[in-house]
């Protein structure tokens, strides 16, 4: 599933296209996905203008001038692709359709946006902007990673008196937004933190140190467009890099990459998740 960076890569993807923009048409060709679609969708996003796109955790969130939201969750496959641009931002022509473009905006000026999800855990809904912050997917969300309210103490205070391994935490939407199984597993290889660690066995230092560790492990990662290991694409439809950067996700047995350390990466299940690590310099 897509976590903060492949997120965040597609709303910047996005944004040029739909920010200021308005939605001239609304194509809808099924009646939900993981959940039915709001009722009346096509009428009430057609015609509307996009007065910002933001994010926030997973979910891209495009403000309409109706005072209302839409609310995208790329689920496991969904992938929202751009074409026909007229400013040539975007070199692809419209496409065919395919079997699951289950959403497509058109929007004034002739650019498309088409969001194709083959697994059909994808989501969309619409709601009043003022009331985001009760919307049931967003209403527990603890603190984005590359915001101000994601620091040392509040992360430490999150963590204090927990007695589930660090990796299951970090991994807890409510302690901070948007991680996922491979950003928390290179953040900690490059904290030094096991994720065998107990949560409430984090202290201060540890703390600080992990906080400006995942803001960089996700920065580096929007730098490279997010990772592409199955079905995940950019905007315009290249592949994420980051991939190509992991020290430990995915290279069970493979030497560590730490200067010194003659380890070498081991794979665990934690709640039902692989957690990769290096044994001999994570602790």
């Amino acid at each position: 599933m897509p976590e903060l960076p492949e997120v965040e890569t597609v709303r910047r993807g996005l944004a040029p296209v739909m920010e200021g923009a308005v939605i001239a048409r609304a194509e809808v060709n099924r009646e939900g996905l993981r959940w039915p679609f709001p009722p009346d969708m096509v009428g009430r996003l057609s015609g509307q203008k996009v007065v910002s796109l933001r994010r926030r955790s997973k979910y891209i969130l495009a403000d309409l001038a109706s005072g209302e939201t839409l609310l995208i969750h790329l689920g496991m496959s969904g992938r929202m692709q751009v074409s026909g641009d007229p400013l040539g931002r975007f070199a692809h022509e419209h496409p065919a359709a395919e079997k699951h473009d289950h959403v497509v905006l058109h929007m004034e000026g002739g650019a498309r946006i088409t969001f194709n999800d083959p697994r059909r855990f994808g989501a969309m809904d619409l709601f009043a902007t003022e009331k985001a912050g009760a919307h049931p997917l967003l209403a527990k969300l603890g603190p984005e990673p590359l915001g101000n309210s994601f620091d040392a103490a509040g992360l430490a205070a999150a963590l204090a008196g927990r007695n589930t391994p660090i990796k299951s935490a970090l991994l807890d939407q409510r302690i901070v937004a948007g991680l996922g199984n491979i950003y928390v597993c290179e953040a900690l290889f490059r904290s030094g933190i096991s994720p065998r660690r107990r949560a409430g066995n984090i202290g201060a230092a540890r703390a600080a140190a992990l906080v400006a560790v995942i803001r960089d492990v996700l920065l580096r990662a929007i730098e490279a467009g997010g990772s592409s290991l199955r079905d995940f694409r950019q905007a315009d439809g290249e592949l994420g890099y980051f991939q190509h950067s992991f020290d430990v996700y995915g290279r069970e047995g493979q030497p560590c990459r730490r200067e010194g350390c003659a380890g070498t990466v081991r794979r665990i299940v934690q709640s039902g998740r692989s957690s990769f690590y290096c044994g001999k310099c994570q602790r």
